[in-house]
């Protein structure tokens, strides 16, 4: 390394990123797993509205924040940020149908899906696996992206089934043998 490329405080100068190929960046990213959830909430005009996200996750305990990230462009992202609440819906394995039809533009996404309250007056679809009630805390701009973050409110698990994951470009779940013979010997949950 030459005298040039250390900062002066003696730690190396960064190098300049090489671009990224976005289908690359996507294929190797789509090596990981991810949960599927359905964020809804309702408009002031008694409207429902969701979309789908993979990039769900917890934040923090204390206080409890919840987060995922929604494509700037998403039009039904702004709904959701404006009405400042929405309810996270774990998808079960068995609702990739349901997952489909919800992620679809341009259509009536709750033509024939019934749906429960929540706490807060969000959409609880039915068959999910858990839902987590919340109001938004935060919005950080990130990229391509709004990070949004969620205070909880409520949040109930509903049943045992094994939640629907995306990996690889397809819908699928996880189902590990030695997980269901510990859970049976455990008497979990």
């Amino acid at each position: 390394m030459t005298q040039d490329n250390k900062k002066s405080d003696g730690m190396a100068a960064a190098a300049e990123p090489s671009p990224i190929d976005a289908r690359h960046f996507r294929t190797v990213l789509g090596s990981f797993p991810t949960g599927v959830v359905a964020i809804t909430c309702v408009e002031a005009s008694t409207t429902p509205v969701a979309m789908i996200v993979g990039s769900f996750t917890s934040v923090s305990l204390e206080p409890p924040l919840v987060s995922f990230l929604a494509d700037r462009s998403s039009s039904t992202q702004a709904r959701i940020r404006a009405r400042g609440r929405f309810c996270a819906n774990v998808l079960a394995a068995d609702q990739e149908r349901l997952c489909r039809t919800l992620a679809a533009r341009g259509t009536d996404k709750f033509d024939g899906i019934t749906w429960e309250q929540s706490p807060l007056g969000n959409p609880i679809l039915p068959g999910i696996v858990s839902w987590i009630d919340c109001m938004v805390d935060d919005v950080i701009e990130i990229g391509d992206h709004y990070l949004i973050v969620g205070r909880v409110h409520a949040l109930h698990t509903v049943t045992d089934k094994t939640p629907l994951l995306f990996l690889r470009g397809a819908y699928g779940d996880y189902f590990s043998n030695a997980a269901l013979v510990l859970d049976r010997l455990m008497d979990w949950p």
